[in-house]
């Protein structure tokens, strides 16, 4: 597999120090207010959502609790669903085009709701001049769809685009680089099967990029997230660390910080973990969404700005049945263990609360069919780049969830090839 070249500010008439991530104090989705202090001011929201589902013009309407990101809502017509989410995030990293789209394309395969093959994408006209690999999906545009994804929603109807212009830029940063921004953002919606038909823009002293995604259901195509019994086991979608990757990518041009890590990781296993944060956070989770129909998945949830507990709690306080989450293993980026150990976890990856930008879903599924769906995921036909592991159990309990005492740590070896990784300018070893 290989990646595109990195964004050369000077190919747009920039100064070479522009950096995107400078038009932001907070990075991805470390923005986050707090999960103790979110639920506190959401609780006036809903009720306890464990009562019986309520009616709605004659229709059953799922109860979602406020830890979840997306909205089920029984139409008027006949069975029809509309399930909506909204999201967004800073930026996370400096290519304005890798900041937006992401890249997906039907093609038929046996299972209707797998028609969802990748292709590999080459130089495209209006893309930056730098790209020239095969990217799948780039980022906050597959950060806004993952929520649909989650509950196994593999089609979406319509999106916004939700744009905030740092007032910060210069008039040429500004005429520049948002255009990049927005023509991503198009580009990945319909490459995605999907279209932007509005949305909003403001201007704002950090640059925000998000949206709206809205699709209509019937009740077979989507999944909702409060079914986990007892034996299932939890499988996640993408490795964790990309916050960590894209900090330590920024230490290399600050030496103090750098000479906190060099003992422990090289530059090449910083650029090397940074090309593969940007790849998985570009991937879409539609193919697992897909997936999650042809092995019975009974529950899900997407990982960004709470971490992995963060969201496997929410998830786990979700459940109708009386239930918690083991997670005893986890998947991480090659090398980013040993810097966030290396660091004081300081991020707190190793406790599960390191904020992730369009991870992957968490998923419960039947014992049985757990090994099949980690097998299936990376199957050629799906395109490069797809993996999934057995992270943890479900278990009759109170709706919690934890992450044992001393969890086994996976190291997942980048996909992307050395030689294509552009080291930074500057850097030093």
């Amino acid at each position: 597999m290989s990646t595109r070249e990195s964004f050369n500010p000077e190919s747009y008439e920039l100064d070479k120090s522009f950096r995107l991530t400078r038009f932001t104090e907070l990075k991805g989705t470390g923005c986050k207010v707090p999960q103790d202090v979110l639920q506190k001011l959401l609780e006036s929201l809903q009720e306890n959502h464990f009562q019986e589902d309520e009616q709605f013009l004659g229709a059953v309407m799922p109860r979602l609790g406020i830890g979840m990101d997306t909205c089920v809502i029984p139409l008027r017509h006949g069975g029809l669903s509309l399930v909506q989410t909204t999201d967004y995030i800073y930026p996370i990293v400096d290519d304005p085009y890798m900041m937006t789209p992401a890249v997906a394309e039907v093609r038929p395969v046996p299972c209707p709701h797998l028609a969802l093959g990748i292709k590999q994408l080459g130089r495209k006209q209006g893309r930056p001049s730098a790209a020239v690999a095969t990217e799948y999906m780039l980022i906050a545009c597959a950060n806004v769809l993952s929520d649909l994804y989650a509950m196994g929603v593999t089609e979406c109807d319509n999106m916004l685009m939700l744009l905030g212009v740092s007032n910060k830029m210069t008039d040429r940063e500004r005429d520049k680089v948002m255009p990049l921004i927005i023509q991503g953002f198009k580009d990945a919606a319909e490459e995605a099967g999907t279209s932007v038909t509005g949305g909003q823009t403001v201007l704002n002293p950090w640059i925000v990029l998000g949206g709206v995604a809205t699709t209509v259901c019937q009740p077979n195509e989507f999944i909702m997230p409060d079914n986990a019994v007892p034996g299932d086991v939890l499988v996640l979608t993408k490795p964790l660390g990309t916050q960590v990757a894209v900090a330590v990518h920024q230490w290399l041009d600050i030496p103090e910080k750098w000479n906190k890590i060099k003992l422990v990781v090289t530059q090449e296993d910083v650029e090397l973990a940074y090309q593969e944060a940007m790849m998985n956070m570009a991937r879409l989770n539609r193919t697992a969404a897909g997936l999650m129909h042809t092995f019975n998945a009974h529950a899900a949830t997407d990982i960004t700005g709470f971490g992995i507990l963060g969201h496997a709690q929410n998830l786990a306080k979700q459940q109708r049945n009386e239930v918690s989450f083991v997670i005893h293993n986890l998947p991480v980026l090659a090398k980013m263990a040993a810097v966030s150990k290396a660091c004081g976890n300081m991020f707190g990856l190793m406790h599960g609360t390191c904020p992730e930008t369009s991870g992957g879903l968490l998923i419960c599924l039947p014992r049985e069919q757990a090994a099949r769906f980690c097998a299936e995921i990376k199957s050629p036909k799906y395109g490069e780049g797809h993996q999934a592991w057995i992270i943890g159990i479900v278990e009759k309990g109170n709706r919690t969830a934890r992450i044992i005492d001393k969890p086994r740590i996976i190291e997942v070896a980048p996909q992307v090839a050395t030689q294509n990784v552009n080291p930074t300018p500057g850097a030093t070893s």
